[in-house]
């Protein structure tokens, strides 16, 4: 059950912000025109486990709590697979994910579904400004890294760069299943995270 505050974090999204995520989720539709090629579909499978992984085993366990280690050029690699998903860079990822854990399930957690309720803390929270510049003190141990650094600051291009390939390889139905099928269900793999098992 969301508490009631005086001045909720859902009144701080910026709702111009959330266009390209609601582009990304009606593209999905393109596939009534486009069609769905059993390719497309083998395709979107295998990048949502090859994302997810990235996501779980990359930003998480890797970059967010250092679970395990890496040689420098397979840091990178993970970075860039993780940032084909569309979640923002590593080291982004990796700051809001260590403050959670510093603050999890208090007023100070960026996605408490206990505190902002469940529509925010699935992907509300990614909109709010607050969220858009973690502390970087969470993050010196990534930070030294320049190569993160600069992934980090492209944001979505790694995400541009595969769905052109998907389009490149595959056309139209490669690009709205293999690409953007898939990015939805990573999407909403991750965020049930922290919805729907907090």
């Amino acid at each position: 059950m969301a508490s009631h505050h005086a001045h909720a974090p859902q009144d701080d999204i910026v709702y111009p912000t959330t266009i390209p995520f609601v582009l990304v989720h009606l593209a999905c539709f393109g596939a009534i025109w486009t069609g769905v090629t059993l390719q497309a579909l083998w395709v979107a499978v295998a990048l949502y486990f090859i994302r997810m992984w990235a996501i779980t085993a990359g930003y998480h366990r890797y970059f967010s709590h250092r679970s395990y280690k890496t040689n420098r050029v397979m840091q990178f690699l993970i970075a860039f697979l993780g940032q084909t998903s569309a979640q923002r860079g590593a080291i982004w990822w990796a700051a809001v994910h260590r403050h959670h854990h510093l603050h999890s399930d208090t007023p100070e957690d960026v996605h408490s579904p206990r505190h902002f309720g469940f529509w925010y803390s699935h992907f509300g929270w990614i909109f709010n400004p607050k969220n858009w510049e973690p502390d970087p003190g969470t993050v010196r141990d990534l930070t030294q890294y320049r190569e993160l650094v600069i992934l980090n600051k492209t944001n979505y291009s790694p995400a541009v760069l595969l769905g052109f390939a998907m389009w490149l390889w595959g056309g139209w139905p490669m690009l709205v299943v293999g690409f953007f099928w898939s990015t939805v269900a990573v999407y909403h793999g991750t965020f049930a995270i922290n919805s729907l098992a907090h």
